[in-house]
């Protein structure tokens, strides 16, 4: 078997591993990166699911290096699109004028912007990425990971690779369970936790809602009828006993209170009847013709990441191989006869039945069959880690008489978003409650057990609920970056990550270079008002 080595070795190419190598990089440490499909960036590119972010995202809350995307995201449609001269002087340019985003733009264009800010590091020889790679062995001996062995996609060869620190950065936390790494999958029990909103009963299989998003474009002249999914008979009658109708339907409900909600495919007020004015159209938007030359777009593209496609029928972790692609064709049914029902049998504004002219956009998200390269991930495996971050250390309501989230010593970055958890495997519906602007404790990111292990994704020490708040674009990035400059930080200076955390001296320092090396923000400034 064929052999690598490097300082760094990270598994999982998304929005976590991109940011632990782009650090570990800056920071003189050599890198590999493997990537299970042919794009790097996770729920950027892969998943084709623009940032989620909170309110204050344009004047704080974030990494240098995650303003940095953000910024070359909108410098790449200013430089190579046709803009108007209004779209192009506009400092916050949102090229989908989503209402979901202040940032929404396509999968595309993340991918060229991350390939550029690894690409100086790439020809440096600091970071290798290997592309359509997947994890099929870990070695581990006296508490540490020695090896790992990926597979390419595309001829079936093995490599094994070894460094002296192995970051998981996979969507699924997938070398928790290689590794014999302790974790926890699903919903702990309130007993366990204490939380306000856990479950009273722990489930292994209470796994929030996977999606498999799309891009569309709308030509209303032509017909762009998909053929009949296999499974869409069983989707146009499936009636959730926890929804207020048919999952295919413009009826969802309001997440934070579960009231039924009514949202058409396009705006319009004489037929919409919910509160917040939104159509589903615009709501995750990724390109907006008015903003360009009138002869550029015949029509706006718009992400389809809407509750209807949400699958909650099977999990996916903690399941046998065949159990979990049961879950994935699932999933891949269900956006496709969202698909069908939108074009052949929807409710139309003007009384007429079905959309024909909603156009799959597979040059988009870079498939054949339209829909993007993987699924969205919202639960992964979770490390029984140094520190767990609870409902108690972040909720509004679970910290009755306090203004802001716990306050945490080891806090190596910042973020802000609401408890977010999708209807589940257990049939739970949504959870949606408020949460302070929070901290990202490092002791999160730290295996009880392993020591040169670290975590860069959903796989931190959260639990089923804060993984609600924690699983976000910028927050992912942060623990990223947090994870790749830990373990370049350890190797330059000769400690354990552990010992970086519980020493004072030593977590100040780490913390410094944190703030001033890297620009990432340690607390949040102080703030009146969610």
């Amino acid at each position: 078997m064929n052999e690598m080595r490097a300082d760094v070795l990270i598994i999982g190419g998304g929005v976590g591993g991109v940011a632990a190598a782009l650090a570990a990089a800056k920071l003189g440490r050599k890198v590999i990166m493997t990537e299970e499909t042919d794009w790097i960036g996770g729920q950027l590119t892969a998943q084709a699911v623009p940032p989620d972010e909170h309110r204050w995202i344009e004047q704080f809350g974030a990494t240098a290096s995650y303003r940095q995307f953000r910024h070359k995201v909108r410098a790449y449609y200013r430089r190579n699109y046709p803009l108007t001269a209004e779209a192009r002087e506009r400092p916050n340019l949102n090229p989908g004028e989503a209402l979901v985003s202040r940032l929404c733009h396509e999968p595309r264009v993340a991918l060229a912007v991350l390939e550029e800010m690894l690409a100086p590091y790439r020809s440096a020889g600091l970071v290798d990425t290997l592309l359509h790679h997947e994890p099929i062995a870990v070695s581990a001996n006296d508490d540490r990971i020695e090896g790992v062995v990926v597979r390419s996609r595309l001829s079936g060869r093995e490599l094994a690779l070894s460094a002296p620190f192995v970051i998981d950065a996979t969507e699924l936390g997938d070398l928790l369970e290689l590794g014999g790494v302790e974790h926890v999958i699903g919903a702990e029990s309130r007993a366990e936790t204490g939380e306000l909103n856990a479950p009273e009963t722990a489930n292994p299989m209470d796994q929030q809602a996977i999606s498999w998003c799309f891009a569309l474009a709308y030509h209303p002249d032509e017909d762009n009828t998909i053929e009949q999914p296999e499974t869409y008979a069983f989707w146009r009658s499936y009636v959730p006993d926890f929804w207020p109708g048919p999952l295919l339907s413009w009826e969802d409900v309001y997440p934070h209170d579960l009231s039924k909600r009514h949202r058409a495919i396009f705006h319009d007020k004489a037929f919409h009847s919910g509160r917040d004015g939104s159509d589903y159209w615009h709501y995750r938007r990724i390109l907006s013709r008015r903003q360009f030359d009138s002869t550029a777009f015949k029509t706006d593209i718009t992400l389809v990441n809407w509750p209807q496609i949400d699958y909650w029928l099977k999990p996916l972790v903690g399941v046998s191989v065949e159990e979990k692609q049961a879950a994935l064709d699932g999933a891949r049914q269900l956006s496709l006869s969202m698909l069908y029902w939108m074009q052949t049998e929807a409710p139309r504004l003007d009384g007429g039945q079905g959309y024909r002219g909603l156009r799959l956009r597979p040059d988009i998200v870079g498939t054949e069959d339209g829909l993007a390269k993987s699924v969205y991930v919202r639960e992964s495996r979770r490390i029984k880690a140094e520190f767990t971050v609870l409902e108690q250390h972040v909720g509004v309501d679970a910290r009755p008489g306090q203004h802001g989230a716990e306050s945490f010593h080891d806090s190596i970055g910042i973020g802000a978003y609401r408890i977010d958890l999708h209807p589940s495997t257990a049939g739970r519906n949504y959870v949606d409650v408020g949460t302070w602007p929070f901290q990202i404790p490092l002791g999160s990111l730290l295996p009880q057990r392993m020591q040169n292990l670290l975590a860069a994704g959903k796989n931190i020490g959260t639990t089923h609920i804060t993984n609600g708040c924690y699983r976000l674009h910028p927050v992912e990035w942060n623990i990223g970056e947090a994870a790749g400059a830990l373990a370049a930080h350890c190797l330059n200076e000769g400690f354990s990550p552990s010992q970086v955390r519980n020493e004072p001296g030593r977590m100040e320092d780490f913390q410094t270079l944190m703030s001033k090396g890297l620009g990432v923000e340690l607390a949040w400034p102080k703030i009146d008002s969610l």
